[in-house]
């Protein structure tokens, strides 16, 4: 990917972190996946009294994108409200290994751009 490719996919994950709805935590998270076809898919992080209920931005992202009939994608962007690195949280990580292996997921903080494979944040994911 170039430099131009991730900065357009972060601005998408920064537009997508508006619509979090994040009243109990005020943790906002934007997320965006691009397809291997080209086709971003955004997602926002949505909170429910019953934290059991919340939804991450990250899966919203690649749900949508299945649901779509994506099944092959390229890289993923995640940011948050409070300008420090987001790691995509152990459930996000699993579904991204089972779903996008090979992904390469870049994270953005005030400090600059981080990137990582699924297999560096997942090195022993739950297989069948």
């Amino acid at each position: 990917m170039t430099p131009s490719d991730i900065e357009k996919l972060i601005e998408a994950a920064e537009k997508a972190v508006r619509n979090a709805i994040a009243p109990y935590s005020k943790f906002k998270v934007g997320a965006a996946v691009l397809a291997s076809d080209g086709r971003t898919f955004t997602g926002c992080n949505i909170e429910n009294p019953s934290l059991m209920l919340t939804c991450c931005a990250e899966r919203i992202a690649l749900l949508k994108a299945l649901s779509e009939g994506c099944k092959s994608f390229k890289a993923l962007a995640v940011v948050s409200n409070k300008g420090d690195y987001c790691f995509p949280c152990g459930c996000c990580r699993q579904m991204l290994s089972e779903f996008a292996p090979g992904i390469s997921i870049y994270l953005k903080s005030k400090t600059g751009i981080k990137r990582y494979s699924i297999e560096e944040l997942l090195p022993y994911p739950f297989v069948r």
